[in-house]
């Protein structure tokens, strides 16, 4: 999956927050998130921890640009890309392994 590619995506809270982001590395970056290793980041304190949508890109000002474009729409429209794909709002990442839990105490 990983390689000379670059990752949009997007995550959910169990609450419905949704985050996008931009990456060379999804699996790397998913653990991040999941294990809060940035404990103040807008992931960390709304609990988005499920991959429920990502794009795949070669060039990283596209990969770039597609974040942008996505953060600027509206929540219903997300909802509908999401849901397009995705419409069950499953975790895809269940089967990649990655920690869940805060591997620390602050």
């Amino acid at each position: 999956m990983e390689g000379n590619y670059y990752f949009v995506y997007i995550l959910a809270s169990m609450s419905g927050t949704l985050y996008i982001g931009v990456t060379n590395n999804l699996k790397r970056r998913l653990a991040e998130h999941r294990t809060k290793i940035h404990l103040k980041s807008f992931t960390a304190r709304y609990d988005c921890k499920r991959l429920v949508y990502y794009e795949r890109l070669l060039d990283i000002s596209d990969a770039i640009a597609r974040e942008k474009e996505l953060k600027g729409w509206l929540r219903c429209k997300k909802v509908a890309l999401i849901k397009s794909r995705n419409p069950g709002w499953r975790d895809i990442a269940t089967r990649w392994k990655l920690p869940v839990a805060v591997p620390y105490d602050e």
